[in-house]
């Protein structure tokens, strides 16, 4: 077939050859003029898929994934009911951690411009736990849900995960997924079941109305609390028994049950945390407890702390090692983008020579970070903008031994970047949720004169496509 016969909105049938960072399964298609590639997300090779194409480039083909038509013959069967967030469940951990250690390496080499990245490649850290790691889960209301059986669109009352590539609709998730708290999971169909009860509205995407928005979940591995923040609209408030709620959900987890918050989000937007909203303590406690490497920390529902802490741990220890290889026992270790301050509280006990300074945009993740860090000396927090930051406190240059960079997903702004260079620090140790911005500052540093001594990989969540680095780089 001729390329130019493929349009966007049409529905094809694709086998996966292979797989690109970021679980991109490439297909091949025939053509009249050669072989054509097409991209489909979160699919593995062998499988045979069916996609509608989103866009048709000079070159390849972009494609949603609709539905697997036929399995890998690499995937086995798992316990737990499928999720959209968890594409690669039914793939071996061996194999899955094989792709990202490959196409990682390869990032570094073509966007970095590394040629040398598979000799300066550390380590490849696995997750301790393959299931049930993560510490957080949002689960979204919805009028529209869609059968994952039929491949039908249904209204009805929905409370799970939006499946994959809506924003509409969502799948009911009736059993635990493997991923999260197996008892809350196993239960959110009686949560689901009260909030219907009541008769109040689910909300509607298309129509940009409803009652009931989110349910969001917080774990604590330390002592196994579960902390809760139901969102809603404000509408139809005053119909919700909320003291009902509450006794309901005392009943379902008793000593496990930390806290209820409640927050009135009536943005139109699909984002959990409204832009001008309130929440509230309903029951209990506004935080849950965690311990990590000895130290504890009061997490709130919107401070960022990792989503699988143990694997965190490990990831943190290697951070640590880095700087030990690089750094003096005394002088400044600026931690920049810190969020809960955990590196920065490690780094303080375990240099104890080393004076601190942690910097974050979010004044809740601060207020966290300055009560779990209260009894350290040697460090100190600061909610700030990191390129804000940098600018007003001029007297950090040429005086700082290390900097700690673990920025969000994004990556660092280029003019944040380049200030953080020009601080002039012997070494610099990264860590990036997402290896594709590191890669690409890397390239950055290296042309500042801050040469790559080497980098690892972090498996934090497994059955995903994702994968955390860490790199350190040292100044020439």
């Amino acid at each position: 077939m001729d390329k130019r016969k493929y349009k966007r909105g049409d529905e094809i049938e694709l086998t996966i050859s292979k797989m690109a960072f970021g679980g991109q399964g490439i297909a091949k298609i025939p053509t009249e003029s050669g072989e054509m590639v097409a991209f489909v997300p979160n699919t593995i090779p062998g499988q045979v898929v069916k996609t509608r194409i989103a866009n048709v480039r000079k070159n390849h083909l972009e494609t949603k994934l609709l539905h697997v038509i036929q399995s890998s013959a690499d995937e086995v069967s798992i316990p737990y009911q499928p999720i959209a967030g968890a594409p690669y469940a039914t793939l071996p951990v061996s194999i899955q951690e094989k792709y990202k250690r490959e196409t990682s390496i390869d990032l570094f080499r073509r966007i970095g411009g590394i040629t040398d990245a598979g000799d300066l490649f550390d380590d490849f850290i696995s997750s301790p736990s393959h299931w049930h790691y993560r510490n957080k889960m949002e689960y979204a209301f919805a009028a529209i849900r869609y059968d994952i059986h039929t491949h039908e669109e249904l209204d009805e009352f929905a409370l799970g995960f939006k499946h994959r590539g809506t924003w509409w609709m969502v799948e009911n998730l009736d059993s635990d997924s493997g991923l999260f708290d197996a008892e809350v999971e196993n239960k959110l169909h009686l949560i689901r079941a009260f909030c219907e009860s009541t008769g109040l509205p689910p909300w509607h995407a298309p129509r940009k109305k409803g009652f009931f928005r989110f349910l969001t979940v917080r774990k604590s591995y330390t002592d196994q609390k579960v902390l809760f923040n139901l969102v809603t609209g404000s509408d139809q408030l005053d119909q919700f028994d909320m003291d009902g709620f509450t006794k309901f959900m005392e009943n379902l987890f008793g000593q496990r049950l930390a806290g209820i918050l409640h927050t009135i989000n009536n943005d139109t937007g699909d984002r959990v945390q409204p832009l001008d909203g309130e929440s509230q303590l309903i029951f209990g406690e506004d935080h849950i407890t965690e311990v990590l490497h000895g130290i504890s920390f009061k997490i709130s529902m919107e401070s960022f702390f990792q989503t699988n802490p143990h694997c965190a741990a490990l990831l943190y220890s290697k951070a640590i090692e880095y700087l030990k290889e690089t750094t003096e026992s005394s002088g400044i270790i600026l931690d920049l983008f810190c969020g809960t301050g955990t590196i920065s509280q490690l780094v303080a006990r375990e240099i104890p020579g080393a004076k601190v300074v942690g910097v974050d945009i979010e004044t809740r993740a601060i207020a966290d970070a300055k009560r779990a860090g209260s009894n350290q000396a040697n460090v100190k927090f600061y909610a700030a903008d990191v390129g804000k930051f940098l600018q007003e406190h001029p007297q950090y240059a040429n005086k700082i031994n290390a900097i700690v960079l673990d920025p969000p997903r994004a990556g660092i702004a280029p003019k944040s970047l380049i200030r953080i260079i020009q601080l002039n620090a012997p070494a610099i140790v990264y860590i990036s949720c997402n290896p594709a911005t590191l890669a690409r500052d890397a390239k950055t540093l290296q042309e500042n004169g801050y040469a790559l001594q080497k980098f690892s990989l972090v498996d934090q969540f497994p059955h995903t496509a994702h994968v955390e680095a860490i790199a350190v780089f040292k100044k020439s």
